[in-house]
């Protein structure tokens, strides 16, 4: 709170203060005026105000050389003052002004004074705090022609610090005094607005500074990106606001054709500037190069700032100076456009703002309209397009394409005056298909194999539009992703607001007139039917009317008709033999589509009966043909919502093809679309749009199967349905079941590998669709009159002893069984003991009514179709092809899952088939070995006794054989052993032994046979997981014979000595009672502990 409240009060202060001052310059006499200048009020300061001048202007102006110092101290405390008072005086206001520029003069330079930063920025804010202290209109007394000079001085000073200063500080600061000098501050000190001749007064002024602030001001604005995004902000702030106001049209209108002769001197007077017609024609003429430059530059800033600035440019300059700037309409628009698409949220909404305005304000440049300058510039674009997609760079492109949308945006339905013409027709389609080339030179396309068979529905579908989720896919001429999704949008426009069936039609043609132009004319077509939907699509023009839902089914009809058609959909894709065959076959009415222009395949000279070869490239080029067009049936679905029902009996079925596909890419598309179309078409799921329309999906696959040459990719589409539906699609697939069967007998050495895929597919699905409920484990109804025998009873005693503490009556108990159980295997019964065992199993009731013979039940449909596969695996498995015997081996698992519950059934296939599955798990290649070992487990669980002997006798010598024989080798073996598939046959028959063991019951010759064969994998010098392997075994043997199983491991390594109970009783020696560590030791004392 100010001391000295009245003048008289601060007057007997300051006095002395300002006198010392006058007489001795000096910086602590300065600091000692402001600093008793604080406890003064801002009422007593005014009064006083030329007084506390007086002595800091007598230092400002007193001859000699002064030190920097104190000239900063001086500006400082005079900045003080102004900042506290008014100026009221024209003059004084002048004389200021004059004071403060002289502090950074120099003489022999034109440039600003060397002096420090300091000053420097002392003297820049006493300027603007000058200019700011101006009271009332004095403001604009200053501003008369007799300034020019003193001005015009210290514009140029403020130009050079905010050019040539290294401060960011000083280049901030001066251009903010700057924009206070030249009327543009928006602070609440600044005075009222100006009135017409106000407004012209000063224009006139400043148009004699027009030439250096607008060439300083675009160096600045050129300049190095790292000066900072404020200085070039601030820098084309001032630019267009001080343009927009010497240059506005309004002004300029007002103007007479006869200079005005002003009352001052002859030198200043040819300073000031006639605002005439041709100086304006001149003017604009050159300020046309410097905002070119300034757009160029500023319309790739890194910083949205910048670029948002640029925006406010283009809007004032367009708006105020149309008439006079008619040079810099093209480029102020083409910068507009341009960053129609910034990555900025906030530049594109500014950007679509002023946009809309010059929209609905019908704004004129010149004499033409704004539609006419967008669409003069858009044929202009057109006809360089082709030219600018080869020769620029990612970046070049992105902002080509960036304009060339906006363009579109802005024009809307006028576009089409530019597409009826054909020549910018055919510039603007051969610059989209230039661009849009794929590289298709990665092995990795063909590579990829989709072998196993997710369910459709297994597909990410995440987005909010899951259209608009597609392939990654790699370009030839650029890789900015940016630059793919703006050529999307771009077609999405012309689709939107062009005429659909012009641009089909051209596309169409491209599409057919050669392969090297297929891909990216679908690719096209895609997205001009999605933008023709208006997805996604930002519409400025609200008057626009969207393509009729007809005409786009109608589009959406022939469109797809040309993907599905056999010369474009069934193209070559793979080298395998009998897919080629196939594959080659469907092309004899469409040759073309084995080659791929560019990567033609080498057609030397190939015998009369040979094919061509295709190439890498070319099935690439496939691949991705497949792909787009499966993209462009899911963009059509969501372009044409539930109406896409109607169209799905022809495009389901395709679709459904390519889902089976063994290229990944493929399949992964085609599960893409059918998602698409369940979201587009209101199905809940992949198996819901199945089964509501197997029924015509199974009436093709019934119809294809007769004519099987023609339509080879028919199992697949079976195949899909089986593992994408539920127990309903049964029924109807039943008889088509019947079908593949019949012509599976038909082709069964030409198209095996198919038919066995879709064979596969519907016993996993029969094994999910019915599971069996009853009891897996005790299926062993056939064993007629056993009881059990002590072999199987033991894992119960052994389980009850382990809850249980063994009385005298147990032991009583098993010694009478055993009795009983050994009379029985002499035959020692009596007929007493028959008699009891018919009364306590009385006959079954005969019921009355039955009076007719014993008729089976017909079979359930699972069954009879499992039985019926069943018996083709039969036969297929001596198949010579190891891929055909692998998938057999494979089926017939599923089927003995299928069928174990029924054993009349089972039994009888098992027994003819158990010659053919020994063959395989003896004589054949190490991965059949593997896959039959599979499937003997699996009848091992589901056959049990059945299999006893026949396992014992034909297969368990040879396995036992082969693992002894393997285990020196894996004993020997380094780490790499693991990966070799002897290791995983050893492993694999390990794992299945002891489950068979437990489940097929085995005698103890067998199982000795067993227990000798996995004895030695107890080592601990076998790899890791055969030592588990081998222990899991004998852990199964436990439970079927522990008592040999416990002698037998204590023979290899006894860890205890056993002390007989009496002295009468010899004391039991064991040939592993020997104290010594071997490699068994850790492993047998795992068991043992088992055991106890």
């Amino acid at each position: 709170m100010a001391v000295f409240d009245t003048p008289e009060e601060a007057f007997g202060v300051l006095r002395p203060i300002c006198v010392q001052l006058t007489k001795t310059q000096t910086v602590e006499n300065v600091e000692q005026l402001q600093a008793h200048l604080q406890a003064v009020s801002d009422s007593a300061l005014q009064e006083l105000q030329q007084y506390i001048l007086f002595p800091l202007r007598f230092t400002l102006k007193t001859p000699g050389p002064k030190r920097e110092r104190l000239i900063q101290s001086v500006v400082e405390c005079l900045t003080f003052v102004l900042s506290s008072t008014c100026v009221k005086e024209q003059e004084l206001l002048q004389e200021l002004f004059s004071e403060l520029s002289a502090c950074l003069y120099s003489p022999n330079s034109q440039k600003p004074a060397t002096v420090s930063e300091e000053l420097k920025l002392a003297v820049i804010r006493g300027l603007s705090t000058l200019m700011h202290s101006a009271y009332g209109d004095i403001i604009l007394t200053f501003y008369e022609p007799s300034i020019l000079p003193r001005l015009g001085f210290a514009v140029s000073l403020l130009l050079g610090l905010a050019e040539q200063e290294k401060s960011k500080q000083i280049k901030i600061a001066a251009l903010k005094c700057l924009q206070v000098l030249l009327f543009q501050c928006d602070c609440d000190d600044h005075p009222r607005s100006l009135d017409e001749p106000e407004q012209k007064q000063l224009g006139d002024l400043f148009a004699s500074f027009l030439p250096g602030i607008s060439t300083a001001l675009t160096r600045v604005i050129t300049g190095d990106f790292k000066q900072g995004h404020s200085i070039v902000v601030s820098s084309l702030n001032i630019f267009y606001k001080t343009v927009g106001f010497i240059m506005a049209d309004v002004q300029l209108g007002r103007i007479s054709k006869v200079k005005a002769k002003p009352a001052v001197e002859h030198r200043v007077a040819k300073l000031i500037v006639h605002r005439e017609a041709d100086w304006v024609k001149n003017t604009g003429n050159k300020l046309s190069i410097l905002i070119k430059k300034i757009i160029e530059c500023v319309s790739v800033h890194p910083h949205w700032k910048v670029r948002l600035e640029l925006i406010e440019l283009v809007e004032a300059l367009l708006f105020k100076c149309s008439q006079s700037l008619v040079e810099s309409a093209g480029p102020l628009l083409k910068a507009l456009v341009g960053l129609l698409n910034d990555e900025s949220p906030e530049v594109q909404a500014q950007c679509n703002k002023v946009l809309r305005r010059f929209a609905d304000e019908k704004v004129v440049v010149g004499n033409r309209a704004f539609a006419d300058i967008l669409s003069e510039s858009l044929h202009s674009l057109a006809t360089s397009l082709p030219r600018l997609m080869s020769s620029q760079d990612d970046q070049g492109k992105f902002s080509t394409l960036s304009l060339l949308l906006g363009y579109l945006k802005l024009l809307g339905p006028k576009v089409n005056f530019v597409l009826n013409s054909v020549a910018h027709l055919q510039r603007l389609s051969k610059a989209l298909i230039q661009v849009l080339e794929l590289d298709v030179a990665d092995i990795k396309i063909v590579e990829e194999r989709c072998w196993n068979s997710d369910h459709l529905s297994a597909s990410p579908k995440t987005a909010a539009q899951p259209w608009s989720q597609i392939q990654r896919r790699y370009f030839r001429f650029f890789t900015d992703e940016r630059i793919f999704l703006l050529l999307r949008q771009v077609c999405q426009l012309l689709g939107f607001y062009g005429n659909l069936y012009l641009l089909v039609d051209h596309f169409m043609e491209l599409y057919h007139e050669s392969v090297v132009y297929r891909k990216q004319a679908a690719m096209i077509l895609n997205e001009l039917v999605a933008g023709a939907a208006g997805l996604e699509v930002e519409n400025l023009h609200e008057k626009h009317i969207k393509t009729s839902s007809e005409d786009l089914r109608e589009i959406v009809t022939s469109i797809l008709e040309e993907y599905t058609s056999q010369e474009n959909w069934y193209l070559v894709t793979c080298i395998e033999a009998e897919e080629m065959g196939e594959e080659l076959t469907m092309k004899q009415l469409g040759p073309q589509a084995i080659t791929s222009g560019a990567y033609t395949c080498q057609l030397t000279s190939f015998p009369a009966f040979s094919k061509p070869s295709p190439t890498i490239c070319s099935m690439n080029s496939n691949i991705w043909q497949i792909c787009i067009q499966l993209e462009g049936i899911g963009h059509f679905a969501y372009a044409l919502g539930t109406d896409f029902r109607l169209l799905l009996m022809s495009a389901l079925y395709p679709v459904l093809e390519k889902a089976g596909d063994q290229t990944l890419l493929i399949s992964q598309a085609a599960a893409s679309t059918m998602m698409d179309i369940c979201h587009a078409c209101g199905y809940n799921s992949v198996q819901h749009l199945i089964n509501q329309n197997s029924d015509y999906l199974v009436n093709g696959i019934s119809l294809n199967l007769r004519h099987l040459s023609l339509h080879p990719h028919t199992p697949k589409v079976l195949e899909v349905m089986l593992q994408n539906s539920d127990a309903n699609l049964l029924p109807l697939v039943a008889d088509v079941v019947q079908d593949v069967l019949a012509t599976l007998d038909q082709f069964y050495d030409k198209r095996a590998t198919a038919f066995v895929s879709v064979l596969h597919a519907l016993l996993a699905a029969l094994a999910q669709w019915f599971p069996d409920t009853g009891d897996c484990g005790q299926l062993q109804e056939q064993n007629v009159g056993e009881k059990g025998s002590h072999l199987s009873q033991r894992p119960e005693a052994l389980e009850k002893g382990c809850a249980n503490t063994t009385t005298a009556e147990d032991i009583e108990q098993f010694l009478l069984n055993y009795l009983k159980e050994k009379d029985v295997a002499d035959g020692n019964i009596s007929d007493f003991d028959n008699e009891e065992e018919e009364q306590s199993n009385p006959p079954p009731k005969v019921d009355e009514n039955d009076t007719g013979p014993d008729v089976e039940p017909p079979l359930p449909v699972q069954i009879q179709i499992a039985t019926d596969v069943m018996e083709r695996c039969i036969h297929l498995l001596s198949d010579k092809n190891l891929k055909i015997r692998l998938k057999v081996l494979d089926v017939l698992d599923l089927c003995v899952v299928v069928l174990q519950s029924r054993k009349n059934q089972l039994l009888p296939l098992a027994h003819r088939a158990w010659p053919s599955l020994v063959r395989r798990l003896t004589n054949d290649d190490p991965l059949a070995v593997l896959r039959a070992f599979k499937v003997l487990r699996t009848l091992g669980g589901k056959c049990g006794d059945f299999l006893r002997s026949r396992f014992c006798k034909d297969v368990l010598p040879k396995l036992a054989g082969s693992l002894v024989t393997q285990a020196p080798v894996s004993a020997r073996a380094g780490p790499v052993y693991s990966h070799t598939l002897a290791f995983k046959l050893q492993l694999a028959v390990l794992q299945g032994l002891g489950p068979l063991c437990e489940s097929l019951d085995l005698g103890e010759g067998d199982l000795n046979k067993v227990a000798d064969a996995c004895l030695i994998y107890l080592s601990a010098k076998q790899p890791m997981k055969l030592q588990e392997a081998a222990r899991r075994v004998f852990l199964h043997l436990m439970k079927v014979d522990p008592d040999s199983t416990w002698f037998l491991l204590n023979e290899l390594y006894c860890p205890e000595q056993f002390t007989p109970p009496h002295p009468s009783l010899r004391p039991v020696q064991l040939r592993g009672a020997t104290g010594q560590q071997s490699p068994y030791t850790a492993n047998v004392l795992l068991l043992l502990q088992e055991l106890q």
